[in-house]
């Protein structure tokens, strides 16, 4: 199995990340003119060899651009430096967080920049979307960019309150949020989409200067894009934050399990470098490029854990209950089963299924939540088809599928039951009819068939 990992023990950058994937091989060029597509012309990538607490790896470094002298809002720059002001490990949280100029504040080494550039402050998460969908940039990039902009974008509507599409977004416009988003989308591709696993998220303490202020590490944003995923995350001494919202929305959308390595035979090693030096241990993301002992094998393979308990006293309204919590709060899968307890009581034996990481936090909420008084727990291995989503036009509309590949043999085409649904109550047609018009054709390998 062709396998990517992500040795998290110094946190998650975007342009960590790209680095790592640098270092591993990926062409500066390919990416260079992939990024081209896009048709941003408000920077330019430094790419370069340094040293991190004597590791070799590559820094990269999106430098920000002045915008023509028609689009400036008539400021003066007293200063002269290039604009780099998308990597947080540099200046706390800064190209998630923007430093958008027209707040004001200051950067660690000591200015502050309270000019505006228009291109910054004009972009939301649709002008975003827009500018990647008018690219010429791959489905999978361009659909894996905008799914990854949107956690983002979702994380920073519940910070202000407001809908992902109505929040103007400082942050996520940033260019260089979106070279570090869209670049890392193309490194995988370029990579060969490979199976990516990571190790358990590490993040520092501390506080962080950005846009709308100062705030406790782990970020608001990065806390919500890591907690929709359900993805654990362990604080440790370092007093810096070390996991940015870009790099929390990467793990998110491309890392499928987060734990120790396992089985893994090491190919290649990269090291992404980041830019402060940091007091507890090396600023440095480390990817490992390599195959697992089941590389043979067509189908992908992970471990996750089983939690179980009986229950005998607990209600079906309790039940009910804690099954619907435990799926909201990231469960792979829950589900409850008749059983016969001991005196020859019926009873149900209570399941949940998840990632290692979160362990705990689902023991303690079946603790909590039910009449239990413990709980077993065990890993297991699961087998599993590739998967990759993808959108399907009905004749009543688009909806999302689920493909799975048996190795490179596409062999399941699912409609995605909420999205089904969604349109049913859209578009006021009956759901029956909706799952009729999606009939897959057996002698098409699981596609779809095509009903328009």
């Amino acid at each position: 199995m062709h396998l990517l990992y992500l040795d998290l023990f110094s946190g998650i950058s975007g342009d960590m990340f790209l680095g790592a994937m640098l270092d591993l091989g990926l062409s500066e060029e390919k990416l260079k003119t992939e990024l081209g597509k896009l048709g941003l012309e408000e920077y330019r990538l430094e790419i370069t060899r340094r040293q991190k607490s004597s590791i070799e790896g590559v820094k990269l470094t999106v430098h920000l651009l002045d915008p023509p002298a028609a689009d400036r809002h008539s400021h003066s720059h007293e200063h002269s430096h290039s604009h780099e002001h998308g990597h947080s490990h540099e200046h706390g949280h800064s190209h998630e967080h923007g430093h958008s100029h027209e707040h004001g504040h200051s950067h660690e080494h000591g200015h502050s920049h309270e000019h505006g550039h228009s291109h910054e402050h004009g972009r939301n998460f649709s002008a975003i979307r827009d500018l990647i969908q008018s690219s010429t940039l791959s489905d999978w990039v361009q659909q894996n960019a905008i799914e990854t902009f949107a956690r983002v974008a979702r994380a920073e509507g519940k910070v202000h309150g407001m809908p992902p599409e109505d929040v103007h977004f400082h942050e996520v416009g940033a260019v260089d949020s979106i070279v570090d988003i869209v670049g890392a989308c193309i490194a995988l591709e370029l990579l060969g989409k490979p199976q990516v696993r990571a190790a358990s998220v590490v993040e520092g303490r501390g506080w962080v200067n950005c846009a709308h202020g100062r705030f406790p590490v782990p970020t608001m944003a990065t806390l919500s894009i890591l907690g929709e995923r359900g993805i654990a995350i362990t604080q440790c001494d370092e007093p810096h934050e070390l996991v940015t919202p870009t790099g929390a929305a990467l793990l998110a959308q491309f890392a499928e399990s987060f734990g120790p390595m396992q089985q893994l035979v090491a190919r290649r090693i990269g090291y992404g470098l980041g830019t402060r030096d940091h007091q507890t241990r090396p600023n440095v993301l480390r990817a490992v490029l390599g195959e697992t002992s089941t590389e043979s094998l067509p189908w992908q393979s992970d471990q996750v854990v089983v939690i179980e308990t009986n229950l005998d006293d607990t209600s079906p309204e309790i039940l009910g209950h804690t099954l619907q919590q435990v799926m909201e709060a990231g469960a792979l899968d829950a589900f409850h089963t008749a059983i016969q307890m001991k005196k020859d009581r019926p009873g149900i034996l209570f399941t949940v299924l998840c990632s290692p990481n979160d362990l705990n936090r689902f023991t303690e909420m079946i603790l909590r939540e039910t009449s239990a008084f413990g709980v077993r727990a065990y890993p297991v291995n699961r087998s599993k088809l590739r998967r990759e989503s993808d959108q399907y036009q009905t004749p009543h509309g688009i909806i999302q599928i689920k493909k799975g590949y048996l190795g490179n043999d596409l062999i399941k085409s699912t409609p995605e039951f909420e999205s089904c649904r969604s349109l049913a109550k859209n578009t006021g047609i009956p759901l029956q009819d909706i799952m009729k018009s999606i009939q897959c054709d057996s002698s098409d390998s699981g596609r779809p068939s095509d009903s328009t």
